[in-house]
C-alpha cells in the first residue's frame, strides 16, 4: 500500500515540477515590455494685474498699467512610448502645446527621447533628451507647470547602489551642423552652451534621512559671432555648488538646502551669489498637514533704475543676484510666478526673501485643500525704496476624479507695495489677482510583454 501511494505521488509530482519549470521559463522569456501613454493637460487662467505689464509700458510709458482682465485657455498633449528589457530602457515622448485659438496651431516638439543601458553592478549610461529632476527640483527640474516643460540634451553616466547614487551629466549644444562658423551658440533649444554636472546622494532609509551634493559648471556664450576673427566668441563659465538635506519620517518632515554661485556673467562681471532654504512639515492627523519655511536668495546691492524710470549708471563690480538656474520655480516663490519666472525691471536682481506658512486638509481620500501665505521682500537694502514687496495668499483645491484624472482649482491674491510696482511694473493699486483651473488626464493606453 505504501509503495502504491509513493508511485501515485511520483507520477503526479514530475508533471507538477515540469509545469513549474515551464512557467518560470515563460516568465523569463517575456522580458520585453512595451507601453504607450497619453497625457492631456487643459489649463485656464484669468489674470488681473498679474506679471509686469510690458506691453502697456512700451505703448504708454513706464508708469502705465492696464486694469483689463485677461482670460485664456491652454492645452498640452504628450504621447509617450516606452520600451524595457533587462539592461535596456528607452523612451520617446512627443509634445504639442498652445493657446486655444492660437494662430499657427501652437508648438510641436520632441519632449523626451533617450536610451538607457544598465549593468547588474549598478552602473548605467543614458543618452538623449531627458527631463532631469534632482532633489526638491529647486536647481534643476522639469518645471512641469509650464506648458512646454523643460528637458535637456545630455549624456548621463552613473552608479546607483543600495545607499549611494552618483551621477555625472555632460552637455554640448550647437545651432547647426557647421562646416564654418566656429562654436558660436545663441538662440538654440537650450539657454546654455555647455554643462558639466555632478550629483551624489546618500540615503539612510531606516532613519528617513537623505543628503545630496551638487556641482554644476555651465558654459554660456560670450562675445560676438564674426567670420573675420574680430570680437571672437568665447565660452564664459558659471559654477554652482551646494547641498540638500532631507529628514522625512511620517509625522514630522524637514528639508534644507544651501548653494553658492561663482564664475562670471556673460558680460564678464564676476558672480558672487548664494541661497539658503529650510522648510518643515508637521502632520498631527492623517487629514491635516502644517507647513512653514523660509528662502533667502542673495541680490545686488545697488538699485540701477532711478525713480524716474530711466536706466541708472551704477556700475556693478560683482553680481550678487542668485539664479536658481533650471529649477521648477513655480513650486517655491508663490503661485503667481512673479519671481524667477519673470525678471525684475531692466534685469535688476535685488534677491528675494520668502517667508511662508501653509495648511493642507484632506476631508476624504481623493480631495485636498491647500492654503499658503507668503511674505515677500528683497534680500538687499535699496536706496529710497522699502524691502517689502508684498503679501501673497494662494488657495488650491484638488480632486482625483479617477486614478488617471485629476482636477485642480486655484486662486491667488497679492497685496503688493510701492516697491513691487517700481521693481516689477505690477498693478499700480497693489492688488493683484489670479485664478486658474487645471485638468490632467494620464491614461496608460497600452502595455504588452513578450
Amino acid at each position: 500500500m505504501l509503495l502504491a501511494s509513493a508511485a501515485f505521488a511520483a507520477a503526479f509530482a514530475v508533471p507538477a515540477q515540469a509545469q513549474e519549470d515551464s512557467l518560470q521559463t515563460k516568465q523569463q522569456e517575456k522580458e520585453n515590455q512595451l507601453s504607450i501613454g497619453i497625457s492631456f493637460l487643459s489649463h485656464g487662467e484669468t489674470r488681473n494685474g498679474g506679471v509686469e505689464d510690458n506691453e502697456n509700458e512700451n505703448r504708454f510709458g513706464a508708469d502705465a498699467t492696464s486694469n483689463d482682465k485677461a482670460h485664456f485657455l491652454m492645452s498640452r498633449t504628450r504621447l509617450s512610448v516606452g520600451y524595457q528589457k533587462t539592461g535596456l530602457e528607452a523612451k520617446v515622448a512627443a509634445q504639442h502645446s498652445g493657446i486655444w485659438g492660437q494662430k499657427g496651431q501652437g508648438t510641436l516638439n520632441l519632449y523626451e527621447a533617450w536610451a538607457k543601458m544598465s549593468m547588474t553592478n549598478g552602473l548605467f549610461a543614458q543618452v538623449g533628451r531627458i527631463a532631469l529632476a534632482y532633489d526638491d527640483e529647486r536647481i534643476i527640474g522639469p518645471n512641469d507647470w509650464a506648458m512646454a516643460g523643460k528637458s535637456h540634451d545630455v549624456l548621463r553616466l552613473g552608479y546607483e547602489g543600495k545607499n549611494h547614487k552618483l551621477h555625472a551629466i555632460l552637455a554640448y549644444n550647437q545651432n547647426a551642423e557647421n562646416v564654418t562658423g566656429g562654436t558660436y551658440y545663441a538662440d538654440g533649444a537650450q539657454p546654455y552652451k555647455t554643462m558639466h554636472m555632478g550629483w551624489y546622494h546618500y540615503d539612510l532609509p531606516a532613519h528617513h534621512f537623505g543628503a545630496s551634493l551638487l556641482f554644476m559648471n555651465v558654459g554660456m556664450q560670450g562675445g560676438e559671432k564674426d567670420g573675420h576673427g574680430n570680437n571672437r566668441p568665447r565660452t564664459i563659465y558659471q559654477r554652482l555648488f551646494g547641498g540638500y538635506l532631507s529628514y522625512l519620517p511620517d509625522k514630522f518632515q524637514a528639508e534644507a538646502s544651501y548653494y553658492r554661485q561663482n564664475g562670471k556673467h556673460e558680460s564678464g562681471i564676476p558672480i558672487r551669489a548664494w541661497m539658503a532654504s529650510i522648510v518643515a512639515n508637521w502632520q498631527p492627523h492623517l487629514q491635516w498637514n502644517v507647513q512653514a519655511g523660509y528662502d533667502f536668495l542673495s541680490g545686488d546691492k545697488f538699485f540701477a533704475v532711478p525713480a524716474d524710470g530711466q536706466i541708472g549708471m551704477v556700475q556693478h563690480t560683482k553680481i550678487r543676484g542668485f539664479s536658481p538656474v533650471y529649477g521648477s520655480h513655480h513650486k517655491f516663490y508663490g503661485m503667481m510666478d512673479f519671481f524667477y519666472v519673470s525678471s525684475f525691471l531692466y534685469g535688476f536682481t535685488p534677491g528675494l526673501q520668502n517667508l511662508y506658512a501653509g495648511l493642507d486638509y484632506k476631508p476624504v481620500k481623493d480631495l485636498k485643500f491647500s492654503l499658503r501665505y507668503h511674505y515677500l521682500a528683497t534680500a538687499t537694502d535699496l536706496d529710497a525704496i522699502d524691502r517689502t514687496l508684498g503679501h501673497d495668499v494662494d488657495i488650491e483645491a484638488s480632486y482625483a476624479i479617477m486614478k488617471e484624472a485629476r482636477l485642480s482649482l486655484g486662486f491667488s491674491y497679492m497685496k503688493g507695495t510701492e516697491s513691487m510696482e517700481r521693481l516689477k511694473r505690477a498693478d499700480s493699486e497693489g492688488r493683484l489677482k489670479w485664478g486658474w483651473f487645471s485638468l490632467v488626464v494620464n491614461p496608460n493606453v497600452f502595455k504588452i510583454k513578450w
